[in-house]
């Protein structure tokens, strides 16, 4: 298949949905994300699919060691591999004039695809109980914007994901809803709920994965299972130890199989992103009591457990697990989300002569991100960055059923 598939990515974050299509030989006519850092991760990502095209990936390389500046790493490139990223909002005011531009660039040409799922916190558990007035939350029906582009673009196919929580919202009828439009402008659709660790990621993710094409109805069921069989240590073994507010950009040792099966690390690789935050006294202690009760006795912690003097708050009656182990001795960690910007809490290390919470690399790791991938923007956006993605992996299972779809 030559390079002439064409897709476009809506709410696109840092492209970690269309990350296998790209390496599927899909080309992005672009990607339209809100936030300014996101972008810059974006372009970045772009010029190194452009560098590694032309065998020019000394170029990234030295970027990456802070040789030469961003500027100087995009002025590599063609200034329309840049363009493809498009630092807009989509909303009533944009969407006109968005879907203008890509029909521009389009060139009366096909577009193929269209990837992409609105910001998830208005269809999350978590989400709907913090917003009181969830019925009134203008983010539920951002999914519009997405139909908008379908109708007048008129891809063969698009991929729509989100959150489990989307199925429940309003008791499953705006769910119901979405499939009804999908299908009333011409789509044969179909959906399942993926769990990311049956794509070879070792972490228990579910998104809703919604398909819609315009000549037949595609089949989820028989997606390539790539769930492998190690345990989350294989994410951390070759990486330098690390105390709170701590850098070491440097591996340990030799990638081991998961690492090269998944080619989250590859030969040549130069390691970013290896940092971590800081932490107080009190966290600290807290950490130290959670890794202990997971290792030794295989427990998870409880706030209401806590000796009193390391108890912040009252409440000892929900969100007990707010303090919680990434445990390294299991096939797959629990979700990580962006809310890990905001203490980490959530996403302890499981050495205890290491205690603190992840390093944006170990995070980028569960989620699947490649060791070549750069995080623009400071540590908080990172997290953010990473915890809202769809794993890359999953993207790769995906794009390849499309593939096939488009060689038939």
């Amino acid at each position: 298949m030559t390079n002439t598939l064409q897709f476009l990515e809506l709410f696109a974050g840092i492209g970690g949905l269309s990350e296998g299509f790209i390496e599927n030989s899909f080309t992005p006519v672009a990607f339209i994300e809100k936030d300014r850092h996101c972008c810059d991760t974006l372009k970045t990502r772009q010029v190194y699919f452009e560098l590694k095209k032309s065998n020019n990936l000394k170029i990234y390389n030295d970027y990456l060691l802070n040789k030469i500046t961003k500027e100087e790493l995009y002025n590599s490139v063609s200034k329309k591999i840049l363009d493809t990223v498009i630092n807009q909002e989509i909303n009533a005011n944009t969407q006109t004039m968005l879907i203008e531009i890509i029909k521009k660039r389009l060139k009366n040409k096909k577009l193929d695809l269209v990837l992409g799922g609105p910001p998830c916190q208005a269809y999350s558990l978590i989400g709907r109980a913090q917003n009181k007035e969830k019925e009134n939350d203008d983010r539920i029906y951002l999914y519009k914007y997405y139909l908008e582009f379908l109708k007048k673009l008129k891809p063969t196919s698009f991929i729509f994901e989100n959150v489990p929580g989307l199925l429940s919202i309003n008791k499953g009828i705006l769910f119901q809803s979405i499939m009804q439009d999908f299908s009333s402008i011409g789509y044969k659709v179909s959906y399942r709920v993926l769990n990311a660790n049956d794509y070879g990621v070792l972490q228990n993710r579910k998104r809703v994965i919604v398909v819609g094409n315009r000549y037949k109805k595609i089949n989820l069921d028989n997606l390539k299972n790539n769930k492998y069989d190690f345990n989350v240590h294989s994410i951390f073994s070759d990486l330098a130890p690390l105390r709170p507010s701590e850098e070491k950009n440097q591996y340990l040792t030799k990638p081991n199989e998961y690492l090269l099966k998944t080619k989250i690390r590859q030969e040549g690789d130069i390691l970013t992103a290896h940092h971590t935050r800081r932490h107080n006294i009190r966290d600290l202690n807290i950490y130290r009591v959670a890794i202990q009760l997971w290792n030794e006795h295989k427990k998870k912690l409880k706030y209401s457990n806590l000796p009193s003097h390391l108890k912040t708050h009252k409440n000892e009656h929900s969100f007990l697990d707010r303090y919680k182990v990434v445990c390294s001795d299991l096939p797959a960690t629990h979700t990580l989300v962006a809310h890990i910007a905001k203490d980490g809490h959530h996403y302890i290390h499981p050495d205890i002569n290491q205690c603190r919470s992840l390093s944006v690399r170990e995070a980028a790791r569960i989620q699947s991100f490649p060791d070549n991938f750069f995080f623009e923007g400071p540590r908080t956006s990172q997290f953010i960055q990473i915890g809202n993605a769809v794993p890359p992996l999953l993207s790769i299972t995906l794009s390849q059923k499309f593939k096939e779809l488009y060689a038939t």
